[in-house]
């Protein structure tokens, strides 16, 4: 499987993806050429200690929301890879997510805390099979859960009940070898925000030889995997100079704006990638789900940018490995 994909949704709430304005963001997306989207979407859980995972029916899209939303992505010929996330509310990355061992006390948090991401899961896995999506992701940048193999072998189990396409887990870029259930989902995921830059505004040349250099670690997970194909299930940079360098940054409100810079990253990354076969493809981050209206912006977004157009370009390519 090769994606030409993108991210879709992430920045909704309760209503917003049965706008006007999402379904002209969507069109626009499909216009990209390429052939899937990824629609993430976050529920909360209180603290980054808490064992109970639940909507706030104030901001939290809706099953209608999600409903339509795939129905129109599917309208528009994409493939759809549902992606309930975990946010925590107190604002700490759901990576932190974190609990005492049960042998500090009479509570298992851990058991608590996965038997309720476990129903969250499956609530969105019977939606994502009753809509016929293509892909389903069990989790995003779960790092503090990672390590309870156990526990993450029984919740994809369960998954596998409701939903019978292919799953992909999301790590985070650097921590793929800490994984040890790889072999429990189809794909290996990753947000691949490598800095491929060692200065702001760096040449197109040291940036696909940074690729170059992370691919050969990547190549060798993929084939300790029996050549499981990796997704870059989240990558992308801001239109902002020097955010190649760390294309994870969405806090630096001072950079000047460059959407040069942010055209580069991209063109980079294809160009590294593109014909790599034990690479299954690109969910970039992130479409917004609303057509930005102020410009210039500085976020992921890259409508009415360069990367807009180096996008079209690539995905309007086959693969050697694809072409008759």
């Amino acid at each position: 499987m090769f994606i030409k994909g993108f991210t879709y949704g992430f920045d909704g709430k309760r209503g917003d993806y049965r706008t006007p304005e999402a379904a002209l963001s969507m069109e626009r997306l499909a216009a990209l050429g390429g052939d899937w989207a990824a629609l993430a979407f976050a529920v909360r859980q209180d603290t980054f200690h808490s064992t109970v995972i639940r909507p706030d029916y104030r901001w939290t899209v809706t099953d209608a929301d999600v409903l339509a939303a795939v129905r129109k992505l599917h309208a528009q010929g994409l493939k759809v890879c549902m992606k309930p996330m975990v946010n925590c509310a107190d604002g700490i990355w759901r990576a932190h997510i974190r609990f005492p061992e049960p042998e500090w006390g009479d509570t298992d948090y851990w058991k608590e805390w996965f038997s309720s991401y476990t129903a969250f899961l499956c609530h969105y896995a019977e939606l994502a099979e009753e809509t016929g999506c293509e892909m389903f992701c069990v989790g995003c940048e779960m790092l503090g859960t990672e390590p309870k193999v156990a526990h993450w072998r029984e919740t994809i189990a369960q998954v596998r009940k409701v939903y019978s396409g292919p799953l992909v887990y999301n790590t985070n870029h650097g921590k793929e070898w800490g994984v040890k259930w790889w072999d429990a989902v189809d794909y290996i995921g990753t947000s691949a925000y490598y800095g491929v830059a060692k200065v702001p505004g760096d040449s197109l040349e040291n940036m696909v030889e940074a690729w170059n250099r992370q691919k050969a670690d990547l190549a060798a997970l993929s084939k300790a995997h029996g050549g499981k194909q990796i997704i870059f299930m989240e990558i992308g940079c801001r239109s902002a100079r020097g955010c190649a360098m760390m294309p994870y940054d969405f806090t630096h409100k001072e950079f000047p704006y460059d959407e040069e810079e942010q055209a580069r990253f991209y063109e980079s990354c294809f160009r590294a990638m593109w014909e790599e076969k034990w690479f299954a493809g690109f969910f970039w981050w992130d479409w917004y789900t609303r057509l930005p209206q102020r410009q210039p912006e500085m976020g992921f977004s890259i409508v009415g940018k360069q990367a807009e157009q180096v996008v079209k370009q690539w995905y309007a390519r086959a693969r050697q490995d694809s072409e008759p």
